[in-house]
């Protein structure tokens, strides 16, 4: 931090104490109100944007609009410059803390229900923010705070009666509006990373409540995948693919995310507003309703407990989230939902993608869809009069099964069926009889040999006979080398087509090695009838490299190619690789005020290694 008798910057009722930081806009300040004697935070603005009549004229108003909004995730706005001042500054809440963004360098990806806790209390503040006529326009890591702890627990669990909110907090409302003159919006070079801009506000067209939504969604895509759902190798790139609406789905990129909560994500980053949530409210409840299915009531709780130990909560999170989707996913099955009860336990295997119990009840499930699957196809089929001719043959079973208990005849004669019940055979015979299910030829329906690495065949998902079959054509993307497995059998798959029968089968695939990429859960996928090849995708993702930079505190290392952003020096970030080896140049700034120049060094990232800069 730059001492006071450095800063050559002198206002007459405050005094600037050390710099906090630089942004496209301010140089932010810890000072002290000579008045009232608090500490505060003062953002001074740059002076070629100072001397901008149109910039200048917005920040005031701007400034007014915020300061009107009170909220215990909004940073709040004290004071802002009067005109005939040399300088012009804006005097905020001080928020003992860190960004977001340094918090996901330090930690990593949260837990995805986590992820949903911040998202849902920055969504309070934002229809706080909408309800009074504020847009913020530029949601990303940079602009959240995580604020320390300042009251210690109470007896027994945290609540968030002791705190009433406040651990996140918003800041910079109206900074893009501000900004947003000849161009400098849309060039994206003022605001940083253009991949949390809406595709409206790319565009130039209006902006509302829904354009945060997006701005949102990427947020907690981040948080919960940690990447971003529009990367590129330069702005253009990025640009072009939020404007084009392409992203990997969130549950596809980590599927411990799960459909539902992916569902969610996913739907606050459509390309038109009108295909996002409503408001941030409305997508609020979403997260909300999803989080009570699993029994996480409080929200803010979970946020709590997981920002006072991150490492602690993420050891434990695994064994009491697999718990709680074993519960919901029986609860289903029991009430017959099955889709739901199959993707909640699709999510538990991804957390334990070998945990024999969790194969089991996929397997059961999946016996349960196929019966339900064909009581659907008969009934279409028949329409009104089969449905008719089930209930009837049900009853006509349940006759015999009564008169067979009571009958003193013995069971190798056979008994009499009352003459109202042959009334029911013409119907019956009138509809068309379900195939007695047998092997297919070519499909894996038998208990496969055990396979290599320990790939036992008791791992295998015992695979509903059927005598229909399907051509499946496997693509592993990712990392080349990998091997495949059909449910529990080794299978060649590079321009093979597998004669598959229909139903469930669970494919898995093994990375070349495991000091390169990250094994994939295995997917247990429902094959159904066609003519054509049903494809089945798998990927194997290279292992994150680490990034880490050491040298004097208070520099900063910036690969733009690399992540979004700033790394303070010393610090460490994981930086996703989508290849066995990336290059890239990163710029290395010297603290505040030092005499050093910035210095551009050559960066090469492995899988699964740490590459060291040095300042």
């Amino acid at each position: 931090m730059k001492p006071a008798q450095e800063i050559s910057i002198q206002l007459d009722k405050y005094e600037l104490l050390t710099v906090l930081g630089h942004g496209g806009m301010a140089t932010v300040y810890r000072a002290r109100d000579r008045r009232l004697g608090r500490n505060v935070a003062v953002k001074v603005i740059h002076r070629h944007l100072r001397d901008d009549t149109e910039i200048a004229t917005r920040f005031v108003r701007e400034a007014r609009a915020v300061a009107k909004l009170h909220h215990p995730n909004i940073v709040e706005v004290f004071d802002v410059s009067e005109p005939q001042e040399a300088e012009r500054y804006l005097v905020v809440e001080l928020v003992e803390g860190s960004s977001l963004r340094r918090f996901l360098a330090e930690h990593g990806k949260m837990p995805a229900e986590v992820a949903a806790a911040l998202a849902i209390e920055v969504a309070d503040a934002l229809q706080h923010a909408h309800e009074n006529g504020v847009i913020h326009r530029d949601i990303k890591p940079e602009n959240v705070l995580i604020t320390a702890r300042t009251e210690p627990p109470g007896a027994g669990s945290p609540s968030r009666a002791p705190y009433q909110g406040g651990r996140v907090k918003i800041t910079d409302f109206g900074i893009a509006k501000i900004l947003d003159t000849q161009g400098v919006t849309v060039t994206g070079q003022v605001l940083g990373s253009p991949s949390h801009m809406a595709p409206e506000q790319i565009e130039g067209s209006e902006v509302t409540a829904r354009s945060d939504v997006f701005g949102l969604g990427v947020l907690i895509y981040e948080c919960m995948t940690g990447r971003l759902p529009f990367e590129g190798q330069n702005p253009a790139q990025v640009l072009r693919k939020v404007i084009e609406g392409r992203f990997v789905s969130s549950e596809r990129m980590l599927p411990t995310i799960g459909v539902e909560l992916g569902r969610i994500v996913d739907r606050s980053l459509s390309h038109e507003p009108s295909e996002r949530y409503e408001s941030a409210a409305d997508f609020a409840a979403a997260l909300q309703s999803e989080l009570s299915r699993l029994g996480f009531e409080d929200p803010y709780l979970e946020l709590t407990a997981y920002l006072d130990g991150p490492r602690l909560y993420a050891h434990e999170f695994t064994e009491q989230i697999v718990t709680r989707l074993v519960s919901v996913a029986e609860r289903a099955r029991d009430e017959r939902d099955v889709l739901l009860s199959a993707s909640l336990f699709n999510r538990a295997l991804a957390y334990k993608p070998h945990d024999s119990e969790l194969i089991a009840a996929v397997a059961r499930l999946a016996k349960q869809r196929a019966w339900v699957r064909r009581i659907r196809k008969f009934a279409i089929w028949g329409g009104a009069t089969a449905i008719l001719a089930l209930a009837v043959l049900v009853s006509v079973r349940l006759l015999n099964s009564r008169i067979n208990r009571h009958s003193p005849q013995s069971k190798a004669e056979p008994t009499a069926v009352p003459h109202s019940t042959q009334l029911v055979v013409p119907i019956v015979a009138a509809m068309p009889s379900e195939p007695v299910p047998q092997p297919a030829k070519n499909a894996y329906t038998k208990r496969p040999q055990p396979a290599r690495d320990n790939h036992r065949a008791s791992d295998a998902i015992p695979v509903e006979q059927s005598s229909e079959t399907r051509s499946v054509q496997v693509i592993i993307t990712g990392a080349s080398g990998g091997r495949l497995l059909i449910d529990g059998a080794e299978q060649s798959w590079f321009g093979v087509h597998h004669e598959l029968s229909t139903g469930m089968h669970r494919f898995e695939v093994l990375p070349p090695n495991e000091a390169c990429c990250v094994p994939p859960p295995p997917k247990t996928i429902e094959i159904t009838p066609g003519a054509n090849d049903q494809k089945v995708i798998l990927a194997i993702e290279f292992r994150e490299s680490t990034l880490f930079a050491q040298g004097p505190a208070g520099g900063t290392l910036i690969c733009g190619e690399l992540f979004p952003g700033s790394l303070p020096i010393p610090g460490k970030r994981t930086v996703r690789v989508t290849k066995a080896e990336t290059k890239a140049n990163c710029t290395l700034l010297p603290p505040a005020g030092s005499s050093d120049r910035p210095k551009t060094v050559d960066v090469v990232l492995r899988p699964g290694d740490t590459f060291t800069v040095s300042g």
